[in-house]
C-alpha cells in the first residue's frame, strides 16, 4: 500500500481500472471490414460501420471465441447467456449516436488476477466483469486549423472492456496488474496488448480515504491513458491534487479527467457520465447471446499454459529464483527462448545467462527475441562450453560478443580466436610461479601480511595467460604457493 502524506495526515488510494483492450480478429466485430493497423483513413469501413439506414450487424463468431478464452484465463466466471445493450451518446466519430456494448449481462463474470510486486510480495486483484463492445472511430484535430478529421477504419472494431475490482493501492500495483493482463491477454493470443498503437487503453478510477477508512471516497476518472509508465505518473499526480483539495476542505467533483502528457497533470474534461445518462437498451437488432456448454469445454482445452503456472514449474523443475522466473515469464516469447536454452541443462546458468547477458545485449542493440542474431540453440551452446569449464565467466562474455557481431556458434569462435580455457594444473602452475619469481618483493610483502596483493598475482597471472586460467583453479593453487 502507498500512503500519501498529508498536513493533516495519511492517506490511502483507492484503485480500479478498465482496460479496453482490442480483440486480435481479422473482422470487426458486427461486420466483415478489415481490422488492420495503419490502413488509408476511411479505407476499412462497411456500411454497417458507417450506420447506413437499413444496415444490421452479425456478430464475429472469433470475437466471441477471443472473450470467452479471455475469461478462462482470468480464471472467470463465462456466462452463457449475455445481452447486447445500446449505450447512446452523440459524438461525430460514432455514426449511428449509440455504441453496441454490454451493461447488464456481460458475457465473462467475477475473476482474479495475481499480481508480482518488485519486493517480492503479491497481491490479488479481482475482476469484476468483461464484456463485449465496438470501437468508435477516430477524430483528428491536427490535420487542419479550423476542422476535425474523422476517420472510422476502427469504428466496429472488437474491444473487450475488462474491469477490475476498486483493489488497488499503489501505482505500482497498478502497474504490475496492467503488465500480468497484458501478459495474459498476450500468452492467449486475445489482444496483442500494444499500448502505442491503441490496442490496448486504460482508464483509471482513483479516489482517497483516511488510513483505516472503509468507505470509500468520490473518484476521478482518468480517461485513454496510453502507457503504463503514464498510468503510473497519473495516479502520483491526481492522488496528491485530491488530498490537498480534501484537506482544504473542499469537495472531490465526480469528474472525468485527461492525462496531459507534456505537463504531467491531469485536467477536468467534463463531469462524469452516470449510467442512465447512456439510457441503455437491449439493442433491438441482436438476439441475446447463448453459449453451449461444449463451446466453452472446446476453448478451455486449447488454453496454453499461462503465467502464474509457468513461473511456479520454472521454481520447480530448473531451481530458479521467483524474480528471475517472473522476469522469464513476463512474455511468452522470453519463456519460450529460456527453455530452449535450459533444456538438459544448468537451469540457473542459463536463466542467468538469459535475463543477464542476452536481454541485456538485446536491449542495448534494440532488438527483439525474434530478430536477435543469436538464436537459443546458439546461446544453449556458448552455456555447454562454460558448463565444461572450455570456458570461464570472462571469456564467454567475450565469446558472446563476437556471437553478437558475426553470428557464429560459440565453438567456432573459441577455435578461431584459441579462447579455450587453460584447465591443466601444470600450465597454470608455471605461469603462477615465473609470476612470483618475477616478483619476489611482492611475495615478502604479501607474507608479511599485505593480503590485498592477492588480487595483483591473480591479475598478472590472467595477464600472462591471456585471461585464460580457469580462475578457480587459480586460485586455488595461488593460495598454495603463497601460503605453503
Amino acid at each position: 500500500m502507498s500512503i500519501v502524506k498529508g498536513r493533516t495526515g495519511d492517506w490511502e488510494m483507492v484503485i480500479g481500472l478498465e482496460v479496453h483492450a482490442q480483440v486480435i480478429s481479422n473482422s470487426k466485430l458486427f461486420s466483415g471490414a478489415d481490422t488492420t493497423f495503419g490502413a488509408e483513413p476511411n479505407s476499412q469501413v462497411s456500411l454497417v460501420d458507417a450506420a447506413f439506414p437499413g444496415m444490421l450487424p452479425v456478430i464475429n463468431g472469433k470475437c466471441v471465441e477471443q472473450a470467452v478464452r479471455t475469461g478462462l484465463g482470468l480464471k472467470a466466471q463465462i456466462n452463457m447467456v449475455s445481452v447486447f445493450d445500446r449505450k447512446n451518446y452523440f459524438y461525430a466519430d460514432l455514426p449511428a449516436g449509440y455504441q453496441i456494448s454490454q451493461f447488464t449481462q456481460p458475457i465473462v463474470g467475477k475473476g482474479e488476477i495475481l499480481l508480482d510486486l518488485a519486493d517480492g510480495s503479491g497481491c490479488t486483484v479481482g475482476i469484476t466483469r468483461l464484456h463485449l463492445e465496438q470501437d468508435a472511430g477516430k477524430s483528428m484535430h491536427d490535420q487542419s486549423p479550423t476542422e476535425t478529421y474523422v476517420d472510422l477504419n476502427r469504428a466496429g472494431v472488437a474491444l473487450m472492456e475488462i474491469v477490475s475490482e476498486p483493489d488497488m493501492r499503489s501505482g505500482e500495483e497498478a502497474g504490475a496488474y496492467l503488465k500480468k493482463l497484458r501478459a495474459i491477454l498476450r500468452y492467449l493470443g486475445t489482444c496483442d496488448g500494444n499500448m502505442e498503437e491503441g490496442s490496448m487503453r486504460c482508464d483509471v478510477n482513483l479516489s482517497m480515504r483516511r488510513v483505516g477508512d472503509t468507505k470509500l471516497g468520490t473518484r476521478c476518472e482518468i480517461k485513454n491513458v496510453n502507457s503504463i509508465r503514464f498510468v503510473q505518473q497519473a495516479i502520483d499526480y491526481e492522488s496528491v491534487r485530491q488530498v490537498e483539495i480534501l484537506e482544504d476542505g473542499g469537495v472531490i467533483k465526480q469528474e472525468t479527467r485527461l492525462w496531459d502528457t507534456t505537463k504531467g497533470e491531469t485536467r477536468s474534461m467534463r463531469s462524469k457520465e452516470e449510467a442512465h445518462d447512456y439510457r441503455y437498451f437491449p439493442d433491438p437488432d441482436l438476439l441475446p447471446l447463448k453459449l453451449e456448454a461444449a463451446f466453452v469445454e472446446a476453448i478451455k482445452k486449447t488454453l496454453p499454459e499461462l503465467p502464474d503456472d509457468k513461473k511456479a514449474r520454472f521454481i520447480k523443475d530448473y531451481g530458479l529464483t521467483p524474480y528471475d522466473a517472473s522476469v522469464l515469464v513476463a512474455e511468452r516469447a522470453s519463456a519460450d527462448f529460456f527453455e530452449k536454452v535450459a533444456k538438459g541443462r544448468d537451469g540457473k546458468l542459463a536463466a542467468n545467462w538469459v535475463t543477464g547477458e542476452f536481454f541485456g545485449a538485446l536491449n542495448k542493440q534494440g532488438k527483439t527475441i525474434e530478430t536477435s542474431p543469436v538464436s537459443a540453440d546458439a546461446l544453449g551452446g556458448l552455456v555447454d562450453l562454460i558448463a565444461d569449464q572450455t570456458l570461464s565467466n570472462r571469456l564467454a562474455k567475450e565469446v558472446f560478443e563476437a556471437m553478437l557481431e558475426s553470428g557464429k556458434p560459440a565453438a567456432q569462435i573459441v577455435e578461431e580466436k584459441g579462447l579455450r580455457q587453460v584447465t591443466d594444473t601444470g600450465a597454470i602452475e608455471k605461469a603462477i610461479d615465473a609470476i612470483l619469481a618475477a616478483n619476489a618483493d611482492k611475495v615478502a610483502e604479501y607474507r608479511g601480511g599485505k593480503d590485498k596483493l592477492f588480487a595483483f598475482f591473480i591479475g598478472q597471472v590472467m595477464k600472462s595467460t591471456g585471461g585464460k586460467a580457469n580462475p578457480a583453479m587459480l586460485n586455488e593453487l595461488l593460495k598454495k604457493k603463497l601460503n605453503g
